[in-house]
C-alpha cells in the first residue's frame, strides 16, 4: 500500500508555500511522536511538546512566506490527524 501524504491532499484554498511546507512538515513526524499529541493541550503544551517554536511564538520553519502562530498550527495538526486516521 503506498502511504499518502497530506502535503499531496487536496486543499480547501490554494496554498501558498507556507501551507504546503506545515503539511510537510507534519508528513516528517513519526507516527510514535504523533500518537503523543492531545490536541486539548494548552498553546504553551503544544508549543513545548513541538519544540520548534521561536521566542515570539512562530514555529521555525524554512522556506516559509509568513509565520505559523500556535492557532494556525493547532488546527492545521487537527486536519492531519483527521487525514492519517483516515488513511491508515
Amino acid at each position: 500500500m503506498t502511504r499518502a501524504y497530506f502535503e499531496d491532499a487536496p486543499y480547501p484554498e490554494a496554498p501558498d508555500e507556507t501551507d504546503v511546507n506545515l503539511r510537510a512538515y507534519f508528513d516528517s513526524l513519526s507516527d510514535d511522536r504523533l500518537d503523543e499529541v492531545d490536541l486539548g493541550w494548552s498553546d504553551s503544551e503544544l508549543r513545548e511538546w513541538d519544540g520548534n517554536f521561536r521566542s515570539d511564538g512562530s514555529l521555525m520553519m524554512v522556506c516559509c512566506d509568513r509565520d505559523v502562530g500556535v492557532a494556525e498550527y493547532r488546527r492545521v495538526l487537527a486536519e492531519f490527524l483527521r487525514f492519517r486516521g483516515s488513511n491508515s
